[in-house]
């Protein structure tokens, strides 16, 4: 009873009121504490296991990415080889269909490509008998002046005629188109009228790219301007060259950036594109004898040009870089290549024609031939270092995907096989045939209407 009262009074003051509240507060905390605490566990738990089960789903999906990889590559394995077995079956029956052509026409066959560098083997190898004798390797003109531009026609009915232009440092200068006589075995001028002037050194020669005999016999001259000559030689004593155009951008002024080079497109033969030292690239329709088009294709001047396609073409320029330009989006061009060094200019340019996927083009006073693969730009697919001297001129085979012939300073013409090319080429590389000359080889062509025959310009001598 005494304990009850105690009790009873205590529970009558707020302080013991609060103590009870207190307790029960704190049990409550502790209860939620404890409740919480199991909760976060469960969470920790689920946590670790979706981990877990993402861990194997990404390990899944990477196995499978692995595994179409590997497809993928095989698969473009075989294509690669499947289009390497097709390029080699169109190639030998074009050769067939070549040689047959060559036999039937008293051409000559083409050389052995030994490499022995020797002197005496020429580009072209002895073949048919001709008036009973057999055909050279080797015909030689000697020129009045120094020879620089050359250029192989086309035509069918014109296939051993070549034109050649001077090098004299004056205004006048001169074009010679010369021709094979085969009954003598000779190479030179058929008629005097087939000798014309020119003003200032030709840099470029060109006939039209048209193998048919329908349309007008036309040559192409570039220096500082685009001249076109008709020619007609069909009667061999009243053969004639006259002045058909003049493609000058210049009328606002009497003085006109001097054109490096130009290319007659072969796809659309009304057009003509120019290089220029003033930057510019200009695109020519011939027919209308107007400019169809001018781009500042680079920095600095404007070394060599060179058709792709119908509106495709590329560049080279002292900035050191090879751009391509499609007509259809004009205002932007694609880099393929800078020179390592941005002051080393590169001046000459070719485009593959079997195989539009590459190209070549030469460093100012340097003695490598640097290919290119357009799909993989800035870096080089081989580097051709056999010259021992600055490289002056190159062209790609007319009849192959895989040759070039490249001619410089160091008196010699080399003809590769670059077959290899889907492989890394360190600069190993030899070449397949070497011809020495009898001095430093300015240009060279090679002719597509006879594929074994290869022209070179070197002193006063086109050979």
């Amino acid at each position: 009873r005494k304990i009850s009262e105690t009790m009873k009074r205590k529970w009558a003051t707020r302080e013991f009121r609060k103590s009870v509240a207190s307790g029960v507060a704190s049990r409550s905390a502790m209860e939620q504490r404890i409740r919480g605490g199991k909760q976060q566990s469960e969470l920790v738990r689920l946590a670790k296991v979706e981990r877990k089960v993402m861990r194997q789903k990404q390990e899944r999906l990477r196995q499978r990415a692995l595994e179409l990889l590997a497809i993928a590559r095989a698969a473009a394995e075989e294509l690669e080889t499947i289009e390497a077995g097709e390029k080699s079956r169109r190639q030998d029956q074009h050769q067939e269909r070549h040689f047959e052509g060559q036999r039937d026409n008293g051409a000559p066959v083409s050389s052995n490509g030994n490499g022995n560098g020797n002197g005496n083997g020429g580009v072209g190898k002895t073949g048919d008998n001709m008036g009973g004798q057999k055909r050279a390797e080797i015909y030689t003109y000697n020129s009045k002046d120094m020879v620089y531009s050359l250029a192989w026609s086309v035509r069918k009915d014109k296939k051993f005629r070549l034109a050649a232009g001077s090098f004299v440092e004056e205004y006048v200068n001169k074009v010679e188109i010369l021709y094979l006589d085969e009954t003598k075995g000779e190479l030179g001028l058929s008629q005097p009228s087939l000798s014309f002037q020119h003003p200032f050194p030709a840099t470029k020669i060109m006939f039209i790219p048209e193998t048919g005999t329908g349309m007008a016999d036309l040559l192409a001259t570039g220096s500082d301007y685009i001249r076109i000559y008709r020619i007609d030689d069909t009667k061999d004593a009243n053969s004639s060259v006259e002045m058909k155009s003049v493609l000058s951008n210049s009328s606002n002024s009497e003085f006109c950036a001097p054109l490096t080079s130009f290319d007659w497109n072969e796809d659309d033969l009304n057009k003509i594109g120019t290089s220029s030292i003033d930057t510019t690239c200009t695109i020519w329709d011939i027919e209308k004898e107007v400019v169809d088009t001018q781009l500042i294709a680079h920095d600095r001047e404007v070394y060599d040009i060179a058709w792709g396609g119908a509106g495709v073409f590329a560049s080279v320029s002292a900035d050191g870089s090879v751009r391509v330009f499609d007509l259809r989006d004009k205002e932007h061009s694609t880099i393929i290549y800078e020179s390592p060094h941005p002051e080393v200019p590169l001046v000459r340019l070719g485009w593959n024609k079997q195989d539009p996927r590459y190209m070549a083009t030469i460093l100012m006073d340097s003695s490598k031939v640097i290919i290119l693969d357009i799909r993989f730009p800035t870096l080089p697919v081989a580097e051709l270092q056999r010259h021992q001297a600055s490289v002056n001129a190159l062209a790609w085979a007319p009849h192959s995907s895989c040759h070039i012939c490249t001619a410089g300073d160091d008196n010699q013409a080399l003809i590769w096989d670059l077959s290899s090319m889907n492989q890394p080429l360190d600069g190993s590389l030899d070449p397949i045939l070497a011809y020495h000359a009898g001095a430093e080889i300015n240009n060279l062509q090679w002719s597509s209407a006879q594929p074994d025959w290869v022209a070179i310009a070197f002193a006063n001598n086109v050979q």
